[in-house]
């Protein structure tokens, strides 16, 4: 095993780059006559067995994470404690609408059939679940597209939720607290995402809005994710996501001991990518960056109206 072998060595790690097969084929031309189930029998023995690669490695830290970390805890503290509206928000895993498997288990008598290939051909649409976690009610709100996921989209399904009817009122609703993931449609980078706060939130509404983003790679404690996502999951492990509808009821019907409760709508709306801001847009949003990881954290005001 010593040319097959391949290790850690600052540890006892140890792989083997053949197969089975391969290793009883070569010991084979040295005149051994051994099958392949011998051979990870006796692999066993020394230790070896399958594995598959574990994601643990987030990279390098960012030389301000843990600070950025107790912005965020103060900051929400404080919002909470001034009755101002802090919700958490984040994109899920897009989901393929169809007879395609689900990941999970589910008790039942018979297994449900499903296809073999998750071809999106096949699919009756491709959903794009965004979510909103109200911290001090222990809400969630999912937002379901039908198209792009973009920093438009992402504002919209705010705008939908803080317009609803039945939503809980606030003490104080003047400002709000916005907790999201440093990448993707509602990251710190697009600009459209601030553009459409400015224009959306803070103009149309008249809220003067607080953004911080989570350190990159810190998307896990983003409170939506395991607050509200990680519900919803559980709740349609196992379960075929046949048709919007079925997806809709699973969100909704989402819900634990400590109260969290989930409403769901469809936004079936086409949303364009890759809309430019210019650096004149960029100009003319009322944005303040804090002194505290400035590019993470940000207000932005609603701007006066023209006489």
């Amino acid at each position: 095993m010593e040319g097959e072998t391949a290790g850690d060595p600052t540890s006892d790690r140890k792989w083997v780059r053949s197969s089975l097969r391969h290793l009883s084929e070569s010991l084979g031309k040295s005149e051994y006559d051994i099958g392949h189930v011998t051979v990870g029998r006796l692999l066993k023995d020394l230790g070896y067995s399958l594995k598959t690669n574990r994601k643990r490695l987030t990279g390098p830290p960012h030389p301000d994470r843990d600070r950025q970390f107790r912005y965020i805890e103060r900051v929400k503290k404080l919002f909470l404690a001034a009755g101002h509206p802090v919700i958490s928000v984040d994109a899920k895993k897009k989901e393929l609408i169809g007879n395609f498997e689900n990941p999970g288990r589910t008790w039942c008598r018979e297994a449900e059939e499903v296809n073999v290939h998750d071809f999106r051909q096949d699919a009756v649409a491709r959903a794009v679940p965004y979510g909103i976690y109200d911290l001090q009610h222990n809400l969630g709100y999912v937002v379901v597209g039908t198209s792009a996921e973009t920093s438009e989209f992402a504002v919209d399904a705010i705008v939908r939720w803080w317009n609803q009817e039945d939503r809980p009122i606030f003490p104080n609703e003047e400002k709000m607290l916005i907790l999201t993931d440093a990448g993707g449609s509602d990251g710190y980078r697009p600009r459209l995402w601030k553009k459409q706060i400015q224009e959306q939130l803070a103009d149309g509404h008249g809220i003067e809005v607080m953004v911080c983003h989570y350190p990159t790679g810190a998307s896990k404690w983003n409170p939506v994710e395991h607050r509200l996502f990680g519900h919803i999951s559980l709740n349609w492990a196992g379960k075929p996501l046949r048709s919007l509808e079925t997806m809709l009821a699973y969100i909704r019907g989402t819900a634990t001991e400590t109260g969290l409760e989930v409403q769901a709508s469809l936004l079936d709306r086409v949303y364009e990518k890759g809309i430019k801001v210019s650096d004149e847009e960029m100009a003319a949003l009322n944005l303040e960056r804090r002194r505290v990881c400035p590019n993470w954290n940000y207000v932005i005001k609603p701007r006066c109206a023209s006489p």
